[in-house]
């Protein structure tokens, strides 16, 4: 398990990481999500050794990490770092070295993941003759081989087409299934919400909430639809109830004192027809704005 423990960093005055903690279990992916400035890339900075922290540590497998431990890390920085006037296949071939494979299995390894995301043919090709998406492609393989002991991923579906990102879903579960710890931030909130078995949500430099998508909504304010014949207005005066939203015969309301949800069943019924009553399910989306409001 790879874990980070009140992480802090300043840039001048501005704090810009501030006591930050939380874990990426082995064998799960875990999204790191919120807004431009939140922090994200500055704490993987911090991770991977590219960034001095100011407090707090990282640690692998409950020790110290270390630079060797770091060296079996597949990172993909917010900053691309590929070369563009060399062919594809000898850049990723040189990097799987450096990293210690050797050559005959790294190309073994790259183009396979290059066949994946269809890039099979184009091994030849330097890097800058690749449209943004395909290059996007490539810096992920980049970060997959070798086969790394964790993997810490700065927005790795940026730029890619509705195939590539199945395609690279498909290896982060892959590898979560072979049991390598996977963090990855994204913009793309639904996509995390269908892929992460956790979450941790940033803001203004610290977490606002974390733990799993399940544990996310649990916490979430307890809300009801209700759909009445008559217009709906008058929920707004039974106690315990807030109105969120009310659009005639419509109404979202937000349960303030347990049990409130059945005296407003009960007074709905006694004035007509109860078309619709329902516990409404928070979306991702909806949990991060409450959360980083």
């Amino acid at each position: 398990m790879l874990e980070v423990i009140g992480l802090t960093r300043r840039f001048g005055d501005l704090l810009a990481v501030d006591d930050v903690s939380f874990s990426v279990p082995a064998g799960g992916l875990t999204g790191f999500v919120g807004g431009n400035g939140a922090g994200k890339t500055t704490t993987m900075r911090m991770v991977m050794g590219v960034l001095a922290r100011h407090a707090g540590e990282v640690t692998w497998q409950g020790r110290p990490v270390t630079d060797e431990d770091r060296r079996r890390f597949g990172y993909m920085p917010e900053e691309r770092g590929l070369y563009p006037k060399q062919a594809i296949l000898d850049q990723l071939v040189y990097l799987a070295r450096l990293r210690g494979l050797d050559a005959s299995r790294a190309r073994t390894e790259i183009g396979e993941l290059l066949e994946r995301f269809g890039l099979g043919g184009r091994t030849s090709d330097p890097l800058e003759k690749l449209s943004l998406g395909n290059q996007q492609r490539v810096q992920i393989v980049a970060a997959l081989v070798p086969r790394p002991d964790a993997l810490i991923l700065d927005e790795p579906f940026s730029g890619l087409d509705p195939t590539a990102i199945e395609a690279m879903a498909d290896l982060l579960r892959e590898r979560a299934a072979e049991g390598v710890p996977v963090v990855f931030s994204s913009h793309q909130l639904d996509l995390v919400d269908r892929l992460c078995d956790r979450l941790v949500v940033m803001a203004r430099g610290r977490v606002a909430a974390q733990g799993t998508a399940d544990e996310l909504r649990a916490g979430a304010p307890v809300r009801y639809r209700l759909r009445l014949e008559a217009d709906a207005g008058w929920t707004a005066e039974v106690p315990g109830i807030s109105l969120r939203e009310h659009d005639g015969v419509d109404a979202l309301v937000e349960v303030a004192e347990a049990g409130a949800e059945q005296e407003l069943l009960r007074q709905a019924s006694a004035r007509g027809a109860v078309l619709d009553f329902g516990r409404v399910v928070p979306r991702l989306s909806e949990i991060y704005r409450e959360v980083t409001a």
